[in-house]
């Protein structure tokens, strides 16, 4: 009877190995040596080689299935669960934790993957090589802290865009503040940063893109934006990057929150984002659990807050102005009075600092000392409303020997007149 023995490369070598010893041209010391394995193992695949010949060299594994393969009834129950409606657009790591979450099911993201890909909801990706320059982590917390934000669907079509701001360490890769809101403005960034500030500290540095709230773009170097002077006064450097790869930190954390907190906010159906800031402290204590690193020094750079700054204060719009010599202060299209008890020859031509909050409320400082203002409400001028056909033009009459009347009808060079 004649049959067919299919054989890796590394066991027709360990076949040669076992015909020397058997020949006694190596002893089986040498031979399990050479095998690297052991003697007692060396001595097993001999004494197999003698009962069974080449047979006895093959894997008895070959042709069977894995102990580790999935039952049919347990793949139905993963392949109707990555097919529900509400995990379109899971990922494959994703979607094997939300298995073991949900269903108690545990298998590796590669198993699922591949599950995924044989049912037609994932793709493989290519990934174009790209080469930046990694820069190297800082050492400690605080070091650096990179700031972006990142205007999306967050809520799908349960509610409108929003923008999502993220503080991200760049020696740990942790979230260290988050908030959504509306737009992505110099208040939003001001609330955001008072909240860290009195939680965590002062970091040594922001590190940001060149956004029109972090860095004039145009005009004189030397101007800076409100955020520039809030953190001047705060002692915090500003870094801009060049580039998106730059602040990488912060741009895959944005990814990975487009792809994993979008998802969460649907399994939880937060149609708000109220209630979508109420369930960022949770979902960024699991993200810093599983995506966060040790830092290189267990130290924290942020410094402690000093109690009697007015971040409020400091996180206003400031402005300068100069009273005039009726005791007025022209601001935003708006006049506003002095009131005061001093002689007015010792405020006209001053510069004063104005201030406005995020509720709009204005206030006017003298080296330093408030000023008491009242709102002069100014009357806008009363326009005439007219028709677009209804104006009242003066009649003009053209004499008898206007051009117009003897338009190319001339003697001697001069018009003729018109009877």
């Amino acid at each position: 009877m004649k049959w067919t023995i299919s054989m890796t490369q590394e066991e027709l070598f360990r076949k040669t190995i076992v015909e020397r010893a058997i020949d006694k041209r190596i002893t089986q010391k040498e031979g399990a040596e050479v095998l690297k394995i052991s003697e007692r193992h060396f001595r097993r695949i001999l004494k197999r080689y003698r009962q069974q010949g080449d047979l006895g060299l093959v894997s008895g594994h070959r042709g069977k299935p894995g102990n580790r393969k999935l039952t049919e009834e347990k793949r139905e129950r993963i392949v109707k669960f990555i097919n529900d409606s509400l995990h379109k657009d899971f990922g494959p790591t994703f979607m094997m934790e939300k298995l073991e979450e949900y269903k108690g099911i545990k298998i590796s993201k590669e198993t699922m993957r591949q599950i995924m890909i044989a049912e037609d909801i994932h793709e493989a990706k290519v990934r174009k090589k790209k080469i930046h320059p990694l820069r190297e982590r800082k050492k400690q917390v605080g070091d650096i802290v990179q700031i972006d934000g990142s205007y999306h669907a967050w809520l799908e079509d349960r509610g409108p865009k929003a923008c999502l701001l993220l503080f991200v360490d760049d020696a740990t890769s942790a979230i260290l503040a988050a908030e959504f809101t509306k737009t992505e403005r110099f208040f939003a960034y001001a609330k955001l940063c008072k909240s860290y500030f009195r939680s965590k500290g002062l970091p040594k540095s922001f590190y940001s893109d060149r956004f029109g709230v972090f860095k004039v773009n145009t005009g004189e170097k030397d101007n800076v934006t409100q955020f520039q002077r809030a953190m001047n006064s705060l002692g915090i450097e500003m870094i801009f990057a060049s580039s998106p790869q730059a602040k990488g930190r912060v741009e895959r954390a944005n990814k990975t929150f487009q792809d994993r907190l979008i998802k969460e906010m649907r399994l939880r159906n937060i149609c708000s984002y109220q209630a979508a800031n109420a369930y960022l402290p949770t979902f960024i204590k699991e993200y810093n659990r599983k995506f966060a690193v040790l830092p290189h020094s267990m130290g924290d750079n942020h410094a402690p807050l000093d109690t009697s700054l007015d971040l409020d204060f400091l996180f206003s719009v400031h402005n300068q102005r100069t009273i005039t010599k009726d005791l007025l202060i022209h601001f935003d299209g708006i006049t506003y009075q002095i009131i005061t008890k001093r002689p007015p020859q010792n405020l006209i031509k001053r510069e004063v600092l104005i201030t406005k909050d995020e509720k709009g409320e204005v206030s006017a400082y003298l080296n330093g000392d408030p000023l008491d203002l009242v709102l002069i409400q100014t009357k806008p001028k009363v326009a005439r409303v007219v028709s677009t056909k209804s104006y009242d033009h003066h009649s003009y009459t053209p004499p008898v020997n206007h051009p117009w009347r003897t338009y190319g009808k001339k003697i001697n060079g001069r018009p003729i007149p018109s009877t």
